[in-house]
């Protein structure tokens, strides 16, 4: 039996869909990010563990669906051994474009998963004012598109 091609999700979300990286929790964790869309349901929780200025460890934990899941997942990958200065820069689109594109009504899973790693940054900032962390003031972009 061949397995068939999704349409609408390229390879590389599939495979984080259904092979998602860095699954779980980390008990003693420098920095906890979470966020959640009231409209579609989606919450996305990330663990950080940090090393001088460097993300050694990423964990997260998300509810909804396989495109949350699958952006969730390549957070991860593209977050875990970047300084905080590096990962400040990842962006929805870096997260998307890693996965090969998403269909455009699954673009705020990406988002969400941004707002994730801000809100994470944003609580070791918080935890540590002596670091003098610069980040962007953080734009919650993901609660107006519905789940259809």
């Amino acid at each position: 039996m061949t397995e068939e091609k999704n349409p609408f999700y390229s390879d590389k979300v599939m495979e984080h869909f259904t092979n998602p990286r860095n699954v779980g929790e980390i008990e003693d964790a420098d920095a906890v990010g979470t966020v959640g869309n009231p409209k579609c349901g989606d919450i996305m929780q990330l663990f950080l563990k940090i090393d001088g200025d460097t993300i050694k460890d990423i964990k997260f934990k998300t509810f909804g669906c396989g495109a949350a899941i699958a952006t969730s997942s390549m957070m991860t990958e593209l977050v875990k051994g970047k300084t905080i200065e590096e990962a400040v820069k990842i962006s929805n689109k870096s997260v998307a474009e890693a996965l090969d594109g998403l269909p455009p009504a699954k673009m705020h899973c990406s988002v969400l998963a941004e707002e994730a790693l801000q809100s994470a940054l944003q609580d070791y900032a918080d935890k540590n004012p002596d670091k003098k962390i610069n980040l962007p003031e953080i734009k919650h972009k993901s609660t107006d598109h519905d789940h259809n």
